[in-house]
């Protein structure tokens, strides 16, 4: 019998209950992200021990008022308090997000001398996108105010003042000197 030359392009791989990324990977060679998450999670259990991290998501506003709110709007004014109104209630949370991803990427003065698209000047790009969220929704909402209200709507009506101790305003007077001529 002659010996069976092993080809790699037609090597049978069992790639039954494997998802794309984990048979890119397989085939490269490298971890894949649950793998790399994985192995970071075994490896920071003593850590998290000492350091015990919350478990539970950060709170969220919840959105059924700003929903119901948002249904019965019928002007540009009522859609832009809903808008600031969100955005009120949801800053803190993306400031502590912020803050947060910010000082992972200045953790061990990494950052100091980071190329870009290193991790951690995609993580301080993470951190100013968290709040950019904030700075694009309010800048929308001006420009849908604006849009309304940009030249200034006329004042409301004066209402008829009481009769005040002031004389009434003479009538304009003629100019004075000879009438001009034709």
């Amino acid at each position: 019998m002659e010996p069976v030359i092993r080809n790699p392009d037609f090597e049978l791989y069992d790639n039954v209950g494997r998802d794309a990324e984990q048979i890119a990977a397989a085939r490269l060679g490298i971890a894949t992200h649950d793998d790399l998450l994985r192995w970071a999670k075994r490896d920071a259990e003593a850590f998290l021990t000492e350091h015990p991290l919350p478990s539970e998501p950060m709170p969220a506003p919840d959105p059924a008022p700003y929903l119901a709110a948002l249904a019965a709007a019928t002007t540009t004014a009522h859609a832009s308090a809903i808008t600031q109104h969100l955005l009120d209630a949801a800053q803190p949370a993306l400031h502590a997000v912020s803050d947060i991803l910010a000082a992972i990427a200045r953790w061990d003065d990494r950052h100091r001398n980071a190329e870009p698209g290193t991790p951690p000047k995609m993580l301080m790009e993470a951190a100013s996108r968290s709040l950019s969220v904030l700075g694009l929704a309010d800048a929308a909402d001006l420009a849908l105010l604006r849009a309304e209200y940009d030249p200034a709507p006329p004042p409301p009506p004066a209402k008829k003042r009481a009769a005040s101790n002031l004389p009434p305003t003479p009538p304009s007077t003629p100019p004075a000197g000879p009438a001009p001529g034709r």
